[in-house]
């Protein structure tokens, strides 16, 4: 069944394309729903397709020679993903795959290349995206080269949050200790640890599933290495 082509003008990336665009696409697109951990995009997979995030949440992962995963970025609502095969017809750079239960819209590579080379306006949004990611990708290499778990964990929490006022930060929504464990090499059990002593210090605080950085400047000293972090 076709996609109303009204839900594609939600997207961020589709919005301000004409209607009978629009209208082209919903017909391309096939929805599909996935289960928590359930792989949507594969690394061995040949066939490329750009992915639009309808509902939950997804996480990129690669993983190490020695079998160790690694989280390299999120993919929340209305965002889209699997833009770097279609560009270049290669296979994906990473799996990505379910972290909730999600729902994703998928149009087959040759409509998406298509959709990016024949409007200036797309080609400039996934650029844009793709030089984020080179920028992020920098960040977390950077990251995984500190010393210690706690420092690591501070930069990356700094790294997912955004300014929410009155110089806190927050992450919306807070990823799991298991999230951000494979996304600093480090185990679910040392990230609690941190978090509980994060929490006894008041540098960071919980409202339901939105984790706020309270003491923003603390945990930047202590990621970049100007003090130690504290005994829990």
């Amino acid at each position: 069944m076709a996609i109303p082509f009204q839900y594609l003008a939600r997207f961020p990336l589709l919005e301000d394309l004409p209607q009978d665009v629009l209208l082209r696409l919903s017909e391309s697109l096939v929805e599909r729903s996935f289960a928590r951990r359930e792989v949507v995009l594969s690394k061995e997979q040949s066939a490329h397709e750009l992915g639009f995030l309808v509902e939950g949440r997804l996480q990129g992962v690669d993983f190490t020679v020695d079998g160790r995963g690694v989280g390299l970025y999120f993919v929340d609502p209305g965002d889209f993903f699997g833009e770097l095969s279609v560009v270049d017809g290669q296979r994906p750079a990473e799996h990505v795959v379910a972290a909730a239960r999600s729902v994703a819209v998928f149009l087959p590579g040759k409509a998406a290349r298509s959709l990016l080379f024949d409007h200036t306006v797309i080609a400039q949004r996934v650029l844009t995206r793709l030089a984020a990611r080179v920028r992020a990708v920098t960040a977390q290499r950077t990251l995984l080269g500190l010393p210690n778990p706690f420092q690591r964990l501070c930069v990356q929490l700094l790294l997912l949050a955004r300014p929410a006022g009155k110089g806190v930060l927050v992450a919306d929504p807070a990823p799991t200790h298991q999230e951000l464990a494979i996304m600093i090499n480090s185990s679910r059990e040392t990230v609690t640890r941190t978090f509980q002593t994060l929490l006894l210090h008041e540098a960071i605080g919980r409202d339901g599933n939105v984790l706020r950085l309270l003491k923003p400047d603390f945990l930047s000293a202590i990621g970049e290495g100007r003090m130690e972090p504290p005994k829990g």
